[in-house]
C-alpha cells in the first residue's frame, strides 16, 4: 500500500512558518490536467542501479519480504501467480496509464523474466487495476494513495467484501485474482508510482523493509520506480525452484543455490545480519509523518524515532531517516536545528551505497532553507548536487521542485535571465510530477515565498 502523504516530498512550507497551500504528490486540489502527460524523454532512460549485496544477506532480506506483511503479521506460506500473468485496466483510466503500463510490463519481462501481458478491459485478468476518484477511495481507506487486495477484480467488489476473509492475504495458498486500486484524478507521476509499487506487490512480496536503501519495498517512499534490486527480487520470486504453498523453511532451503544462479556477484561477499525495525519505531514514523498532529507532536515522534534508532545501534538508512524526520519536524520551529539534523541525515545517506535518492531529498530541504535564509549561493549548490540524482531516479516532482528553488536563488543572486529560462525548463517536469495547474501554481508560490523571505533577510 502506498500511503498518504507521500513521505519523500516533505512540504516545502515546513521550512519556515507561512500560510498558503501545502502541496504534495499525494493530495490534489483540483482535477489533473486533461490529456496524456508524457514522461519527459530525458527521464526513464535506464533502471535505477542497485548496490552490491552479499547473497547471505539477500537470503534473509528475501524471507523477511516474503513471509511478513507491512502490518507485522506473518504469512504462513509463499504465494505467487502460477503460469502466465495478465493485466487489465478498468474504471476511469487516465490517458497516461496505458503507456506507463506498457513500459512497466516490458521491464517485468526483460528484467525480471516474468511472463506478463496486458489484456482488454472486457477480458478476465490475473491483476485488475481499477482507477477510481481519490475521494471514493478515501472513504474506505483514508490513508492510502493506492493499494492492492487479493481475490477481487473491482472496487465495487471491495466495497462489499472489504471486511470479509476474502481480502485476507494470510489465507492465500496461491494467487489467482488480485485487484489494484489507483486514483484516477492525480498526476501522471503518481499514477506511474502507484503502478510500479502496487503491481509489484500484487505479483511479489507484500512486505516493506525500512533498511532497504534502493527499493520501492520500503515505506519511506524515497524510491518511486522499481529499481534493479526490485527486479532481482521479482526474478527470485518467480524462479522455477519456488512454488506457491511452500513454507519458510522450504523456501530458505532452496535460496542458496537460487541466489548463486541469479546473483553470482553476491557469492562470498561479507554479510551483516539486519533485524526488522520494531513496531515502536514504525509507530513513531507514522506519528511524525502522518496527517494531522502539531509541530510539537511531530518533533516528539521524531525524537522517539532517533532514540530507538540509536538504542538499536543502527547505522543504516533507518538512522538517516530518523535524522531526516527530525529535520522535517524542526523546520517550522527551529531552522538552525533543522539544518543540523538534515546535515547528519545527509552524512549517513552518502555513506550508504544505493542511498543517493535519499541524499537528494535532504539536499532539497537544505536548499529550501538556504533560499529562505538569504543564502542563494548555497541553495544553488544544494540544488545542483541533487538535480542529476532526481533525474536518474525519474522523480519529476522532486526535479521540478529543485529547479524552481534554483531559479528563485538565481533571481535573488541577480541572474534574472537564467532564472526565467530555468523556470520555463521546469514546466514539463512540473506538469508530469504535479499534474494540475493548481498544484503547479501552489508549488511555485511556496518557493517564491521562500525566495521573498530570503530577500528580506
Amino acid at each position: 500500500m502506498r500511503v498518504l502523504p507521500v513521505l519523500a516530498l516533505c512540504m516545502i512550507s515546513a521550512c519556515m512558518p507561512q500560510t498558503g497551500a501545502q502541496v504534495t504528490r499525494s493530495f490534489a486540489s483540483d482535477k489533473a490536467s486533461e490529456g496524456i502527460v508524457a514522461l519527459p524523454q530525458s527521464l526513464g532512460s535506464s533502471p535505477v542501479p542497485s548496490a552490491a549485496r552479499a547473497n547471505a544477506a539477500l537470503l534473509h532480506i528475501f524471507l523477511d519480504l516474503e513471509f511478513k506483511m507491512e502490518s507485522g503479521r506473518a504469512l504462513p506460506v509463499f504465494t505467487r501467480f502460477e503460469g502466465p500473468i495478465t493485466v487489465r485496466m478498468i474504471g476511469d483510466v487516465p490517458p497516461s496509464a496505458r503507456p506507463e503500463m506498457a513500459r512497466l510490463i516490458a521491464r517485468f519481462r526483460n528484467e525480471a523474466g516474468i511472463d506478463i501481458s496486458e489484456v482488454g478491459a472486457g477480458q478476465p485478468a490475473s491483476i485488475n487495476i481499477d482507477f477510481q476518484p481519490r475521494a471514493d477511495m478515501a472513504k474506505v481507506v483514508p490513508m492510502a494513495a493506492c493499494f492492492v487486495v487479493p481475490r477481487l477484480t473491482s472496487f465495487d467488489e471491495y466495497k462489499t467484501q472489504r471486511n470479509s476473509p476474502a481480502v485476507d492475504w494470510t489465507t492465500l495458498t496461491e494467487r489467482q485474482n488480485v485487484a489494484v486500486f489507483v486514483p484516477s484524478d492525480t498526476s501522471a507521476q503518481e499514477v506511474r508510482d502507484c503502478l510500479h509499487e502496487e503491481v509489484a506487490q500484487a505479483m511479489g512480496p507484500l512486505n516493506d523493509l525500512y533498511h532497504l536503501p534502493d527499493s520501492v519495498f520500503n515505506d519511506d517512499n524515497f524510491n518511486t520506480v522499481l529499481t534493479s534490486f526490485d527486479m532481482m527480487v521479482l526474478r527470485l520470486h518467480y524462479a522455477p525452484e519456488l512454488r506457491s504453498g511452500m513454507n519458510q523453511a522450504e523456501v530458505a532451503q532452496r535460496l542458496p543455490n537460487l541466489l548463486a544462479r541469479i546473483n553470482p556477484r553476491g557469492e562470498g561477499l561479507p554479510a551483516q545480519s539486519v533485524r526488522i525495525a520494531p513496531r515502536s519505531w514504525v509507530a513513531a514514523v507514522e506519528q511524525s509523518f502522518g496527517v494531522g498532529g502539531t509541530a510539537g507532536s511531530r518533533v516528539q515522534a521524531a525524537e522517539n524515532m532517533l532514540s530507538i534508532a540509536m538504542a538499536q545501534g543502527w547505522r543504516d538508512t533507518r538512522l538517516g531517516f530518523s535524522y531526516y524526520a527530525m529535520g522535517r519536524a524542526l523546520s517550522a520551529v527551529s531552522p538552525a536545528k533543522a539544518v543540523t539534523a538534515f546535515a547528519e541525515a545527509a552524512r549517513i545517506y552518502r555513506a550508504i551505497p544505493g542511498a543517493s535518492v535519499q541524499a537528494a531529498h535532504v539536499d532539497m530541504q537544505l536548499a529550501a532553507i538556504a533560499l529562505s535564509s538569504g543564502q542563494p549561493a548555497k541553495a544553488i549548490d544544494f540544488a545542483d548536487r541533487a538535480i542529476p540524482v532526481a533525474q536518474r531516479a525519474e522523480n519529476a516532482s522532486l526535479l521540478a521542485t529543485l529547479m524552481l528553488i534554483k531559479a528563485e536563488a538565481l533571481e535573488n543572486a541577480g541572474h534574472r535571465a537564467a532564472a526565467s529560462a530555468l523556470r520555463i525548463d521546469s514546466l514539463s517536469w512540473a506538469s508530469y510530477g504535479f499534474g494540475s495547474e493548481g498544484q503547479m501554481r501552489a508549488r511555485q508560490s511556496e518557493i517564491a515565498n521562500l525566495g521573498a523571505r530570503g530577500r528580506k533577510g
